[in-house]
C-alpha cells in the first residue's frame, strides 16, 4: 500500500546514488522493511510470528544445507552417517538437534501465526492472496518435513514412510501405480530415500520463494491489526523501523532462549526414541506415530474407522481409508475457503462476541484435542473422541462460521486506529499530517472494514 506520509529513500553519497540507479536493493528493503514502510501501531506481539517463522527458514536452511554434505542418502549408512555427524563432526551434534528442533519450533511458530489469522480473519479483503499463499506455504513444510523425517533411517522414519506412502494406496485407480512411482519400489527402499532426500533438500527453497510472494502480498494491502480496522490517516501508522524491528529484536530474543533451551538441555524431547533404533522391515513398533506437529492430522486420518456404504446394503461406496485420506487433506484445503466462509463484515475477534466463543471454547478445545489424540494409541477411547473432535472441527469452518457470520451483532468499531490507542479525542493527524475524526455519535453507517470515512449524519 502506498501511503502519502511515507518517508521515501534518499541515497546520501555518489556511490549510494549509484546503486540505486542501477540496482535499487536499497531501497528495496527500506521500502519493505525499514522507516519507508509505514505500519499500523496497534501491532501485538502476535504480529510477531510472521519474522520468527523467516528466521526459522533461515535456520533450517543453513543448518540443513551443512547437514547435507555429511548425509548419506543410502539405506545401508544412512542411520550411520547420522551418528558419524553426531560423534565425529565438529560441532556436528548441535547442528543436528539444531535441525531436529528447529522443525519443531518452525511449525510451532507458524501453528500461532495460522491460528492469529483465525482470530482476527487475516484471511478477508483485500489480504485474501496473502492467506491462500501462506497455506501453500504450510502444506509445502507439511511436504517437507515429512520427507526430512524419513532420512535418519530409524525405525519411525521407515514405518512412518511406509504408512503414508500407503495412504496414496487408497486413492482409486491410480493410487497404487502413484504409490509405487513415488516409493520406487513396492515398499521403502534406497529409492524411497534418494528421492525423498533430493525433495527435502530442494522444497525449502521453493518455500522461500513463496515466502517471497506472501511478503509482497502483504505489502500491497499492508498489514492487518488487532481492530481490523484500516489505516486512514498518518497518526494511524509507524514506520516499521525502529518501532518494530526493536519489538520484533525483543520477540526474537524471547524464542532464541526457549530454543537453545531445547537445543542443549532436552535435545530429544520432542523426538520419538525408537528414531534412534535402526530401520527394520521386520520389526514392527508397537506405536506408529509421526512427529507431533502432524498429529491433528493423523488423528482425523484415523477417526475414520468404518466404509462407507448404500444404506442397508453391503455395497461399498467409499472404503474407510479412503474415507481418512480424504478427510486428512480437507482438513487443511478448507483453509482455502475462509475469507468465502466467513461473511462478517467485521474482521477482529475482539469485537465479535459470538465468534470469539466458538473460537475460544469450541475451536481452540477442538485442536488441542487432536493434538492429543493424534499421538495416542488406536483404541478405544481415544477413536471415539478423535471421532467427535474430527466432527466438530469441520463443523465449526463449514457450519458454525458462516452461520454465525449471518447472525451475531458485532461490537461498535473505532473510527480509526488512533482512537482505539489513544481514545476518542484525539486528532486525526498529531504529525500534521491527518485531519480530526468526527465525533462517534455525530457519524453513521461506519463501514465495518474501516474503508472510506461515512457520511455526517443529518
Amino acid at each position: 500500500m502506498s501511503f502519502a506520509w511515507a518517508k521515501q529513500y534518499e541515497p546520501k553519497t555518489a556511490f549510494t546514488q549509484w546503486i540505486d540507479e542501477k540496482l535499487p536493493l536499497p531501497r528495496l528493503v527500506y521500502n519493505a522493511v525499514g522507516a519507508g514502510y509505514p505500519v499500523p501501531r496497534n501491532l501485538n506481539y502476535m504480529w510477531n510470528f510472521g519474522v520468527l517463522a523467516g528466521f526459522c527458514l533461515v535456520l533450517q536452511i543453513i543448518t540443513g544445507v551443512v547437514l547435507a554434505m555429511h548425509y548419506s542418502a543410502d539405506t545401508t549408512v544412512a542411520f550411520g552417517s547420522i551418528e558419524h555427524i553426531m560423534r565425529n563432526v565438529n560441532y556436528g551434534w548441535m547442528l543436528k538437534y539444531a535441525h531436529a528442533n528447529g522443525a519443531s519450533f518452525f511449525f510451532l511458530v507458524i501453528y500461532l501465526h495460522i491460528f492469529r489469522g483465525f482470530y482476527y480473519s487475516s484471511y478477508k479483503a483485500p489480504r485474501e492472496m496473502i492467506w491462500l499463499l501462506g497455506v501453500v506455504i504450510f502444506l509445502l513444510m507439511m511436504a517437507t518435513a515429512f520427507m526430512g523425517y524419513v532420512l535418519p533411517w530409524g525405525q519411525m522414519s521407515f514405518w512412518g514412510a511406509k504408512v503414508i506412502t500407503g495412504l496414496f494406496g487408497a486413492i482409486p485407480v491410480i493410487g497404487e501405480p502413484l504409490q509405487t512411482w513415488l516409493v520406487g519400489g513396492f515398499a521403502p527402499n534406497n529409492s524411497t530415500l534418494n528421492r525423498f532426500f533430493s525433495l527435502h533438500f530442494l522444497l525449502p527453497f521453493v518455500i522461500a520463494g513463496v515466502v517471497i510472494l506472501h511478503i509482497w502480498a502483504l505489502h500491497i494491502p499492508g498489514s492487518s491489526n488487532p481492530t481490523g480496522v484500516e489505516v486512514k490517516q498518518e497518526s494511524d501508522t509507524v514506520p516499521f523501523h525502529p518501532y518494530y524491528t526493536a519489538k520484533d529484536g525483543f520477540g526474537l530474543g524471547i524464542f532464541l532462549i526457549l530454543y537453545t533451551a531445547f537445543v542443549f538441555f532436552a535435545p530429544n524431547l520432542l523426538g520419538h526414541p525408537d528414531n534412534w533404533v535402526e530401520a527394520n522391515p521386520l520389526s514392527t513398533p508397537a506405536l506408529i506415530v509421526p512427529e507431533w506437529y502432524f498429529y491433528p492430522f493423523y488423528a482425523i486420518l484415523r477417526a475414520f474407522t468404518g466404509d462407507l456404504t448404500i444404506p442397508f446394503t453391503d455395497v461399498i461406496l467409499i472404503p474407510a481409508k479412503l474415507l481418512g485420506v480424504i478427510a486428512m487433506f480437507s482438513a487443511i484445503l478448507v483453509w482455502f475457503l475462509l475469507p468465502w466462509l466467513d461473511k462478517s463484515p467485521v474482521r477482529s475477534g475482539h469485537y465479535r462476541p459470538l465468534f470469539k466463543k466458538f473460537f475460544w471454547f469450541g475451536l481452540i478445545p477442538c485442536m488441542l484435542a487432536l493434538f492429543y489424540l493424534g499421538g495416542a494409541k488406536p483404541e478405544e477411547p481415544y477413536i471415539v473422541f478423535s471421532q467427535i473432535a474430527t466432527a466438530y472441527y469441520f463443523m465449526h469452518f463449514l457450519v458454525i462460521l458462516p452461520i454465525v457470520s449471518q447472525i451475531e451483532k458485532p461490537k461498535p468499531l473505532p473510527y480509526s486506529i488512533t482512537e482505539a490507542v489513544l481514545g476518542d479525542d484525539v486528532p486525526g493527524g498529531t504529525s500534521g499530517g491527518g485531519d480530526m475524526p468526527p465525533p462517534r455519535d455525530a457519524v453513521k453507517n461506519l463501514p465495518a472494514d474501516g474503508g472510506a470515512a461515512p457520511e455526517p449524519a443529518e
